[in-house]
């Protein structure tokens, strides 16, 4: 998961945001209402990065129960091509996206499959991506075309109906509730109206939702650790899961059209332990798909 938009307490980017003057939480303007204004986002220079060259290898786990994954090196069920397939086809070359909490694009400089990392790529496919997070390392992420460290406690630093997609992969998962109404109102605000906002993120009443909710976030690095001990200490944050359901989602993006399914993808987090992994896939598939582990999460703007 990566860094969420929020303070180290839980307070998310909008936890002091004030909704554009004249504006409701769809962040529809009211007539007559004054044109708010939003300073522009400053364009910071990338950082230079040397991207990923070793060959990757699917793990033995992998290959074990999905040996498709030796041809190409991804199985059937990936669900992050599943989600950046759909992702691909919300877009154009005119298309301007945001990349929202992207990090230091751990996906673009560590070890991954070709074709996995080709299909998420979106710059040189769309007319600028932009990435924003509140930590400083998302200078380094190589698969930007501008980069912006936002200011903690200050809205968004762009424009109105700026762009016409704004991504959040493995995000919501990570803001605080106190935070959530303002957090949606920002999304809604910077895309244009007919825009998309695409998110992934653990489902609350899905086996990783319900785990890492049993353990408490002072654990998390110590546990994924042990379960997934390739992992950084820089990629494990603190999970709120204040927006993880069917339920929450309708009623924060109401007057929206929005899209929800689950999808039980290979249960990485078990990858080093042959009996949690047999277990993992064993629930997957006998859960009901509303429990799924992830949710894939489609909202079209009001025109």
């Amino acid at each position: 998961m990566r860094r969420p938009l929020a303070r180290p307490d839980g307070a998310g980017v909008g936890a002091d945001h004030h909704v554009r003057r004249g504006g409701g939480r769809d962040g529809a303007r009211r007539p007559g209402a004054a044109a708010p204004r939003h300073r522009r986002a400053p364009r910071l220079p990338l950082r230079k990065v040397t991207t990923v060259t070793e060959p990757y290898r699917p793990s033995d786990a992998t290959l074990r129960f999905y040996p498709e994954a030796a041809v190409g090196g991804y199985p059937h069920v990936d669900g992050e091509i599943e989600f950046y397939l759909r992702v691909g086809a919300l877009v154009g070359p005119e298309s301007r996206v945001l990349d929202l909490g992207a990090g230091r694009g751990q996906w673009a400089v560590e070890p991954a499959p070709r074709t996995r990392r080709d299909i998420r790529n979106l710059r040189g496919r769309v007319a600028e991506v932009v990435g924003c997070d509140v930590d400083p390392a998302v200078l380094d992420n190589p698969a930007l075309d501008h980069a912006v460290v936002a200011p903690i406690g200050e809205p968004l630093p762009f424009d109105d109906d700026s762009f016409d997609l704004v991504i959040a992969d493995y995000v919501l998962e990570h803001v605080a509730a106190e935070d959530v109404d303002q957090f949606v109102a920002e999304i809604l605000r910077v895309l244009k109206p007919g825009g998309w906002f695409a998110a992934r993120t653990p489902n609350k009443w899905g086996l990783i939702g319900l785990a890492a909710r049993a353990v408490p976030n002072s654990l998390h690095t110590r546990v994924l650790s042990r379960v997934q001990p390739e992992r950084k200490d820089i990629d494990v944050f603190p999970t709120r899961y204040a927006m993880n359901t069917r339920r929450r989602l309708r009623e924060l993006f109401s007057g929206h059209e929005l899209f929800v399914y689950g999808d039980e993808a290979v249960p990485t987090y078990f990858e080093q332990h042959r009996a949690a992994w047999l277990a993992a896939s064993l629930y997957g598939r006998l859960t009901p798909r509303r429990m799924s582990s992830t949710l894939l999460v489609f909202v079209r703007t009001a025109s």
